[in-house]
């Protein structure tokens, strides 16, 4: 005859258990048996070490990627013949609560392999449940809060038949990029808005970026790091004094005054604001040019120059609050970097003179410093929609230009838009 272990035993073998020790199963099955659907610790400890997306070292272009990429479109082929995954109702869902939407939840969450195949069954939303929300929307380019709000059901409902689509279109991009990229090189990978250093075929560093607005796009194209500015000054492109500067001023005739923004003519005179028509296009024929300073200057403390002939390059900004966004298409096509000194500092590392503290001392002297690159690096901004690690995670991203040709698929919503660069 079998004897569970009595309440007294229980106790002591679970703080075993939070304290890294394993306890014994019995003890495991009888805590289920007591507690019910409030041993939520067990569920904790594993959904914390089987669900948690692993980082991978591996670029969005590379050989990894592609060859992953590609064993993962064979998976999603299988998984649409046998009918795809089911659809989750419009309810906003969070831990601890009893719900019959739960269930389909899980179902939902072990079909994309966000949570393992014994989870299904319970209509309470543990922390096991929780640990699968949060792969689903890291998977997803959404933040991973646990919580199953409109954005998360808007993604999951994208059908099994447009992920496999996606995943086939992306291949032949993928593939565009399979040849020799360099030793050191960038990836912006505009979708996902984030930047990538590569170096000898691994990720250095990640940072999430600002990109351009639907109406004002990024570019795919190829280039190279050739130069840093240090305290730049922004000079304000001939499309944002007809989109924005000219309806700012409109509306604020102090807006050029209180945003250090000077107006100069074509032979390098400054020009008083209260000379210029606004209700007219006049403003068109002067150069607007804002101060240095990285507490308002729209391109923060640093320019970084990729020669193009869409006039873009990648910079710092004030706005640092963007870079914990989920929607991040912000900008009219240039590329704001997160944590721009590391980027820089990696940039810089084989040119002489530019170590970390000269980085920010030069940013530290207000004054504007250049920095030429020894060797220029290889910078490629591309659009990969989906795509699949070695590791074994797919991932996906809004195709916010609609360059995918799949029709109407949910985009995360919106933050607030900002109108520099």
């Amino acid at each position: 005859m079998t004897v569970s272990p009595t309440r007294r035993e229980i106790l002591p073998a679970l703080s075993l258990l939070f304290a890294g020790a394993v306890a014994p199963s019995s003890v495991l099955a009888a805590a289920n048996d007591l507690f019910g659907d409030q041993a939520e610790w067990r569920q904790s400890y594993d959904s914390a070490q089987s669900l948690r997306v692993q980082r991978s070292l591996s670029p969005v272009i590379s050989t990894g990627t592609l060859s992953a990429t590609e064993q993962v479109i064979e998976r999603y082929r299988a998984l649409v013949a046998q009918g795809g995954w089911p659809m989750m109702p419009k309810v906003s869902l969070r831990l601890g609560q009893r719900d019959r939407n739960v269930i389909a939840l899980r179902q939902r969450l072990i079909v994309s392999g966000d949570l393992e195949p014994n989870a299904g069954g319970s209509n309470v939303f543990d922390s096991f449940v929780e640990a699968g929300v949060k792969r689903f929307q890291e998977r997803h380019g959404l933040t991973p809060t646990g919580v199953l709000n409109t954005q998360t059901v808007a993604a999951m409902n994208v059908p099994a038949e447009t992920r496999l689509r996606q995943l086939e279109i992306n291949i032949v991009r993928l593939r565009t990029y399979s040849g020799n990229l360099g030793h050191r090189y960038v990836v912006a990978n505009i979708p996902a808005a984030l930047i990538e250093t590569v170096e000898g075929g691994q990720v250095m560093t990640r940072h999430a970026a600002g990109v351009g607005k639907a109406d004002r796009q990024s570019p795919i194209m190829t280039t190279r790091v050739v130069d840093i500015n240090f305290n730049p000054f922004w000079t304000v492109p001939a499309s944002i004094i007809r989109k924005d500067l000219i309806p700012k001023m409109q509306a604020d005739p102090n807006y050029l005054r209180d945003n250090k923004i000077r107006m100069f003519d074509r032979s390098g005179q400054e020009v008083p604001p209260e000379r210029v028509n606004w209700n007219s296009t006049e403003a068109t024929q002067y150069v607007f040019r804002q101060d240095t300073g990285g507490e308002f200057n729209s391109l923060g403390f640093v320019r970084i120059n990729i020669p193009n002939p869409h006039g873009v390059y990648m910079h710092d900004t004030p706005a640092k609050g963007i870079f914990g966004d989920d929607f991040r298409f912000v900008s009219s096509g240039c590329m704001r970097v997160q944590n721009v000194r590391d980027y820089v500092q990696w940039l810089l590392k084989d040119t002489p003179g530019w170590s970390r503290d000269q980085i920010d001392a030069a940013i530290a002297s207000g004054q504007r410093v250049d920095a030429r690159l020894a060797q220029p690096v290889p910078v490629y901004w591309v659009y990969v929609t989906a795509w699949a690690t070695p590791e074994g995670t797919v991932e996906f991203r809004d195709d916010i230009y609609g360059k995918d040709g799949l029709g109407s698929v949910p985009v995360a919503s919106a933050a607030p838009i900002s109108d520099d660069d």
